[in-house]
């Protein structure tokens, strides 16, 4: 079941380096003992493909959930695997961060991806992903009509995402947050970009809808939470980067999610605001649940600047009878290594920073 080309240990040489930062050996010998054995090395590769639920893994291994659920157990508690609570469901992946998260991806990497068991597991596994597919397509062929009169009132989403991609680096970025991720097409736009990504969404639906697309592009950096846009899980001063896209007009406190967004933002780091500037478009509220007829250049400005912000030159998008605007902040301070480096300059009232 395991790769025998030296090519594959790569990793390997990095952990073991890293065990003068604090590998002990009882931490080490614990997360030895949760792969060795092999319903919990069939959960390891699995959780490695994505996020899944424990449904998901019975239905692959055709096993009972609670034996399942003993053995993801094990894995978290040796930090091989990460929890992620959603509700009454409970997501799992490999670990990203933690002493072990490098140790799980060796032990992923040396399968062989010809082992019959794998194959079968994976073979389950995409025929899972193809029903979730499947959900999101019929999710979008019966709300067509509603997003497409949305779009039909401003400028092509392909000219928005063209200037978003010009405002962040094209590398140097560890960590991006989108808040109010919806389908998680930021998440595919900026993910082939960074290192991390989470999309956070308060709608099930919409987060199914993403993960779904997610794994249709492969992109296993990028993960959704369930979660509040005015209390983020996530730790003060840990993001690089992060976009409010098209999510104020929903707000009943638009300057309470900015100020949320300020908080995880590290010394440096990037925020993209994107909505609509002010408009008498009042059908939008009735029909399309917004709360907020677009915004003033300078109100979303003042908030940033309120909470510590430099906003850079407010760009405007016209093309129909709503204006897409999008407002670029950055957290003042010395930020970390190739982020600050590579970051695009921002413009500002006052010169370039």
């Amino acid at each position: 079941m395991f790769r025998t080309r030296g090519r594959r240990f790569r990793r390997g040489r990095a952990f073991m380096k890293s065990g003068s930062d604090g590998h002990s050996m009882e931490a080490l010998l614990t997360a030895l003992k949760a792969v060795a054995e092999p319903t919990r090395l069939r959960l390891l590769a699995l959780c490695a493909q994505g996020e899944l639920t424990v449904r998901d893994l019975t239905r692959i291994l055709d096993q009972s959930q609670p034996r399942v659920s003993r053995h993801l157990k094990l894995l978290c508690d040796a930090g091989l695997l990460d929890r992620f609570r959603e509700g009454t469901w409970a997501w799992f992946r490999l670990a990203e961060r933690g002493a072990m998260a490098g140790l799980a991806r060796i032990v992923v990497d040396a399968m062989a991806d010809e082992d019959p068991i794998r194959q079968g597991d994976l073979a389950r596994l995409e025929a899972i992903r193809s029903s979730r597919t499947e959900a999101a397509a019929a999710y979008f062929r019966r709300n067509a009509e509603r997003w497409d009169r949305i779009r039909s009132l401003h400028v092509p989403e392909r000219e928005v995402e063209r200037v978003l991609l010009d405002l962040l680096p094209e590398c140097g970025v560890d960590d991006l947050v989108d808040v109010g991720t919806g389908t998680g097409r930021m998440l595919e736009l900026f993910g082939p970009r960074v290192t991390r990504a989470v999309g956070v969404d308060l709608s099930r639906e919409m987060l199914a809808i993403a993960r779904a697309k997610l794994d249709q592009a492969g992109l296993r950096n990028c993960q959704v939470r369930l979660g509040d846009m005015y209390r983020l899980p996530m730790a003060s001063a840990s993001v690089d980067a992060l976009i409010i896209h098209q999510v104020l007009h929903f707000a009943e406190r638009p300057a309470a999610v900015v100020a949320e967004a300020a908080r995880i933002l590290r010394p440096g780091g990037r925020l993209l605001v994107v909505d609509f500037a002010r408009h008498g478009l009042e059908q939008l509220r009735d029909e399309h649940a917004h709360l907020r007829l677009g915004f003033d250049e300078d109100e979303v400005a003042t908030w940033c600047r309120q909470q510590g912000l430099v906003c850079g030159t407010v760009i405007h998008l016209p093309g129909g009878p709503l204006t897409v605007t999008i407002w670029p902040a950055v957290r003042i301070g010395a930020a970390s290594g190739a982020a600050q480096d590579n970051s695009p300059p921002l413009k500002t009232a006052s010169g370039v920073l």
